[in-house]
């Protein structure tokens, strides 16, 4: 890629890969979905583009909802404290639930939603997520659905960013945080 930001090291991923794994994810939450209706919970602002992309995979009938957590600020370290800066729209009780991440990093901030929502009651609560580093997990993330493992290393494109850049790229690359 000429012309890229000296920030960006290593493509992590490319779209290509990306978009097959979407469509495979598609194919294994339809499967698990079978006859029911699914409601996906997008984790914004990271999410939403792999939101878009699975849901277009999904054959089952499906509702969408989103929430805003922050654990970030604009660096690339978790501050550990976690916020809700957008809840749900609609109440989840009794339905079947599949909250849509990003990258689950250090489980923390996930932890902490997935708590929050096991409260409201629904039938099923499941996760998907687009990337996970299991070697910073720092305690038992249930991830039914993971598009890819990649290592400890902080990543952006394809809607992941930092400090709100690199959104749009459409592959995931490494980031230098020395050259931002």
């Amino acid at each position: 890629m000429t012309g890229r930001h000296p920030a960006l090291v290593d493509q992590i991923l490319s779209r290509e890969a990306i978009a097959q794994r979407v469509g495979e994810l598609g194919v294994e939450i339809s499967a698990a979905y079978a006859g029911r209706e699914v409601k996906f919970i997008c984790v914004l602002k990271g999410g939403f583009i792999f939101l878009g992309d699975l849901v277009r995979e999904i054959t089952v009938p499906c509702g969408i909802d989103f929430m805003v957590i922050s654990s970030y600020g604009s660096g690339t370290q978790s501050s550990g404290i976690v916020r809700i800066l957008k809840d749900l729209d609609d109440p989840i009780e009794g339905l079947d639930v599949v909250v849509v991440e990003d990258i689950v990093d250090s489980g923390l901030t996930l932890s902490y939603l997935l708590r929050n929502l096991e409260t409201r009651r629904p039938a099923t609560l499941e996760v998907c997520t687009l990337l996970a580093k299991p070697a910073r997990h720092e305690n038992d993330v249930p991830c039914r659905f993971v598009g890819f493992e990649i290592p400890n290393t902080f990543v952006v494109g394809y809607g992941l960013d930092v400090a709100q850049r690199f959104r749009e790229l459409p592959d995931i690359w490494s980031v230098d945080e020395t050259k931002l």
